[in-house]
């Protein structure tokens, strides 16, 4: 899902008017979440973290990977120390090489879990995108192929406790559909 002009504009002023370092794209799998944050990278001449970085696989859940950005993103930037983190490679089941974030104005995370009550204390500027659950399964299956199927399955079970737990839409500062169109 690529935002429009207009819609990148809106979010840039919103995200500028802030003051927000931290940009947080969370939402379901599959609504658009990746595309949307490349292009904020892109805009804002930030880094991107990935969540599926930081979960340890399907068994891991948001919650999980949510402890990872804590652990190697969120405390380190509120203490102002150097950035970095560890990839999950989901072919070998393992943690794989570090990554160090480079120092900018603005960071964008995103993924399910992104958004998590735990960025609230630095002030995030949180973007909530969302998609029609049957389109997100056939962009997850169309992406990762029908083999992960009954892991999507049990994904999308797990993100509907986390964001209910979590609030997420809710405390979001904006929110779109998943064709990229912002929604009140």
């Amino acid at each position: 899902m690529s935002v429009s002009p207009a819609v990148l504009g809106e979010l840039l002023h919103r995200i500028r008017s802030a003051d927000a370092r931290l940009v947080c794209v969370d939402g379901p799998a599959g609504s658009g979440k990746t595309t949307l944050a490349a292009q904020l990278g892109d805009a804002l001449e930030a880094p991107v973290i990935h969540m599926d970085d930081l979960y340890e696989g399907w068994a891991a859940g948001p919650d999980g990977g949510a402890a990872n950005l804590r652990r190697w993103v969120l405390d380190p930037l509120a203490a102002g120390e150097r950035v970095r983190y560890r990839r999950y490679d989901w072919v070998d089941g393992d943690w794989a090489e570090w990554h160090d974030v480079p120092p900018s104005t603005h960071l964008v995370v995103e993924g399910c879990g992104a958004a998590a009550q735990q960025v609230d204390a630095l002030g995030a500027f949180r973007v909530w995108v969302e998609a029609d659950d049957a389109e997100r399964l056939r962009r997850g299956l169309e992406r990762d192929g029908a083999d992960a199927r009954d892991h999507w399955l049990q994904w999308m079970r797990d993100e509907a406790a986390h964001y209910e737990q979590e609030h997420t839409r809710a405390r979001a500062d904006i929110r779109l559909d998943g064709s990229g169109k912002l929604t009140p």
